[in-house]
C-alpha cells in the first residue's frame, strides 16, 4: 500500500462505548456482558470477579454484598472512566438494577463523555429462578444466591425508563 493510500483511509478511532447491564439475578447479565466483551478494543469489568477476588470469604449475606460493592464502586468509577478516556470500550458487568446504581453509572457516562448503552434483560422471575438453580448446581458462579436472596434483591429491582436518559437496549432474555 502506498503511503498516500494509507493516509486516505479513514483512520479515526471509534468513540469508546460504555455498555451497562440491568436485570434480575440469573437473567443473563454476565452472559451478555461476556458476548459484548468479545468486540475489538473492549474490556470486561465484572463486579462478581472483583468482589470475589477482594472480599470473597467476607461476603456471607446481602448486607455484606452491599457494603463491599459500595467500596468497589468508589474506585471503579475512576478506573472505568480512565479506560474510556484511553479509548477502550468497557462492558460494565455491574447490576444497574436500582435508581442509585444507575445514577452511579450515569456519573461515569458524564465524566467520560463516552457513548453508552444500557442493556435491560427483561426476564420473568420463574426463568431467572430456574437458571439460578442450574447455576448453583453447576457451582460455576462465584456467588451462589439462594431463592430467598433472589426474592429479597428482586424486591428492590426497578426497571429502567426512558426518562433516566440512557440509551436503552431491551432484551427479552429468551436466548440467554
Amino acid at each position: 500500500m502506498l503511503l498516500a493510500e494509507f493516509r486516505s483511509q479513514d483512520m479515526s478511532p471509534q468513540k469508546p462505548m460504555l455498555h451497562m447491564v440491568c436485570g434480575k439475578i440469573a437473567s443473563g447479565k454476565s452472559t451478555l456482558s461476556a458476548e459484548l466483551a468479545c468486540a475489538p478494543n473492549t474490556i470486561l469489568v465484572s463486579e462478581d470477579a472483583w468482589l470475589d477476588a477482594l472480599y470473597g470469604e467476607q461476603i456471607q449475606d446481602g448486607a455484606d454484598y452491599l457494603r463491599y460493592s459500595a467500596r468497589l464502586r468508589t474506585i471503579m468509577a475512576l478506573h472505568v472512566t480512565a479506560l474510556l478516556d484511553a479509548g477502550l470500550t468497557v462492558v460494565l458487568d455491574f447490576a444497574a438494577n436500582t435508581l442509585a446504581q444507575r445514577r452511579w453509572m450515569a456519573d461515569i457516562v458524564r465524566a467520560s463523555g463516552a457513548a453508552h448503552q444500557l442493556h435491560y434483560l427483561d426476564v420473568a422471575d420463574d426463568t431467572c429462578l430456574n437458571r439460578l438453580r442450574a447455576r448453583n448446581a453447576e457451582g460455576s458462579h462465584a456467588f451462589a444466591a439462594t431463592e430467598e436472596q433472589f426474592r429479597r434483591f428482586t424486591a428492590h429491582f426497578v426497571p429502567p425508563t426512558e426518562d433516566e436518559g440512557f440509551t436503552l437496549v431491551r432484551h427479552d432474555g429468551q436466548a440467554r
